[in-house]
């Protein structure tokens, strides 16, 4: 079990929930519009926590397409992906239970993510989760998204809590770099979207196998 703390942060995407599977639908819906041709799930996992912008960026190097229909494809992604936004989109194995177990025990709860509003406020309705988070931080709230400390920091201070009284729960080593940066301890979750880097070399303080760890 991790040590008790007094708040929690939480990442969203690849660590509170599994979005993969739809965002890949999403991106290959853009892709095909545009005469592209459609990615695996697999590198869309890999790219996955850098904003909707960084992730058309990397699917256009992947295929060595220029950058010049980006807009197009980023506004033909959010249309795809607001519309079917939590069609195959899970919270993983244990979450909702950990969550209602830390909130009744007291912990003020976030989500920091670089999602955008638009996007992150929908799927965690659609998911049911939204009542359980205390403030809800997006990649379009803060004046900088992670890996600059801004969300993290905005969290505590909505929280009303000094970031070494908090944790904070990812997947990355943008996670990392934002409570690095923010001065608050943070643990990653061993099957995450962690862009290739193996979990125990993100350099977070420990790796949990399960949410029933925070608990």
């Amino acid at each position: 079990m991790v040590q008790r703390y007094r708040g929690y942060l939480f990442d969203l995407d690849g660590t509170l929930v599994d979005t993969a599977p739809d965002i890949n639908r999403a991106m290959n819906a853009a892709l095909i519009s545009s005469g592209l041709q459609p990615v695996a799930e697999a590198l869309t996992r890999h790219w996955v926590g850098y904003g909707s912008r960084v992730l058309m960026q990397q699917a256009l190097d992947h295929q060595k397409q220029p950058h010049d229909g980006l807009e197009t494809l980023l506004a033909h992604f959010i249309a795809h992906y607001e519309a079917h936004i939590a069609d195959h989109s899970r919270p993983y194995p244990g979450v909702t239970e950990a969550l209602l177990a830390l909130k009744s025990a007291g912990a003020g709860l976030a989500v920091v993510t670089n999602k955008l509003t638009r996007l992150s406020m929908p799927l965690l309705d659609a998911l049911s989760l939204t009542p359980l988070f205390d403030c809800i931080v997006c990649g379009d709230t803060a004046s900088q998204p992670k890996p600059a400390p801004d969300p993290a920091l905005h969290a505590c201070e909505a929280l009303s809590l000094p970031v070494d009284a908090v944790l904070f729960v990812g997947d990355s080593e943008t996670d990392v770099g934002c409570a690095r940066a923010a001065g608050c301890d943070i643990v990653c979750v061993a099957d995450g979207y962690n862009h290739g880097v193996a979990p125990e070399d993100l350099g977070a303080d420990a790796i949990i196998d399960s949410f029933k760890d925070l608990v």
